[in-house]
């Protein structure tokens, strides 16, 4: 299997795992405001079916793709590791770029502390996901 393939796997469970995780925080109440699948949706201005397609093709084609094509100029001595730095460098531009787009501030700090801090730890399971089932599918 080719390095781009393994990668749009990865890409794609990793975001069936992170997916799980949002609506798992969605059904304890924790944070409504932060609805991702919403806000794509909304800046779409399409439904809900909508948005999670989005949700699954910028963590399927846009990180696993990627993931393949930065693998060896990440720093890291895993998969893993290399996978959280990804992980790490999308939240970041999700929140200096994303969130002030969708009218909640540089960190979505309009939300409070916890927007940027759980937001950090879903892209850093993210990640370590993408990079162990890319460093598995070898």
């Amino acid at each position: 299997m080719n390095k781009y393939a393994r990668g749009v796997i990865a890409g794609l469970l990793a975001t069936l795992v992170l997916s799980m995780l949002m609506f798992a925080k969605g059904m304890m109440g924790v944070m409504p405001e932060l609805d991702i699948i919403a806000m794509l949706s909304m800046k779409m201005g399409g439904s809900i079916m909508m948005g999670w397609l989005a949700h699954l093709m910028i963590g399927a084609l846009a990180y696993g793709i990627g993931f393949a094509v930065l693998y060896g100029v990440l720093p890291g001595s895993t998969a893993t590791t290399k996978g959280i730095v990804l992980g790490v460098v999308g939240w970041l531009m999700m929140m200096l770029l994303v969130m002030p787009m969708m009218a909640m501030g540089m960190f979505a700090m309009s939300l409070g502390i916890m927007a940027p801090m759980m937001t950090l730890l879903l892209h850093v399971i993210f990640g370590a996901v993408l990079g162990w089932v890319y460093a598995k599918l070898a």
